[in-house]
């Protein structure tokens, strides 16, 4: 086979770089410290961000060029992680707690989704909002047709309506007792899905 040399016409593409193992560390440990930071503070800042990843606002911004871009790729990992809770949960709990932990990480995901700009919101409508739902829907589904298995919650609750319960999640205030507020109203919604399991 000849040799695709300069001489003989042919040219070999070339190949992309493999993203250095140092960088993709970096770019991990920004989305990890960024989606505590937005749970805590839906208004924290790259700088203040940068500062405790412990990176160069150099480094930030050839990750994410934008805070938009760093919410984008927060909601990603977010969406990634609630999925793979939840038969995790399962195996590690009974089923109703299953749930209520579950609640617990759509709480600090909500969190995270209310700290985004409109940029932000329009481009996960077009870009995540319609992949992200049915695997998530998947996900709050197998939970709560386990709950029913066990006789825990009322018979018939659908993924798509709890979801839509649980809209509030995006809309509590950021007060100071803004988780106290989640549990209550989660646990409103607990009760409600609960309904008349006891005489099941």
């Amino acid at each position: 086979m000849p040799d695709p040399g300069p001489g003989n016409g042919l040219t070999t593409p070339p190949r992309p770089r493999p993203r250095r193992s140092d960088a993709e560390g970096n770019r991990a440990r920004i989305i990890e410290v960024a989606s505590a930071a937005f749970t805590g503070s839906p208004d924290a800042t790259l700088q203040s961000i940068a500062k405790a990843a412990g990176v160069g606002q150099g480094t930030m911004y050839r990750h994410f060029p934008s805070r938009e871009a760093l919410l984008l790729a927060v909601y990603r990992a977010d969406v990634e992680a609630l999925v793979q809770a939840a038969p995790r949960l399962l195996a590690e709990h009974e089923p109703l707690e299953a749930l209520r932990r579950w609640f617990g990480r759509l709480a600090a995901y909500g969190r995270v989704k209310q700290g985004a700009s409109q940029a932000l919101e329009a481009a996960t409508r077009a870009d995540l909002g319609s992949p992200s739902y049915p695997p998530v829907a998947a996900a709050l589904d197998q939970l709560l047709t386990a709950c029913d298995d066990a006789g825990q919650l009322r018979s018939g609750a659908r993924a798509d309506e709890v979801l839509l319960l649980v809209s509030f999640l995006w809309k509590v205030d950021n007060g100071p007792g803004w988780h106290e507020r989640t549990e209550r109203m989660l646990g409103i919604v607990i009760d409600g899905l609960r309904g008349d399991a006891a005489s099941r």
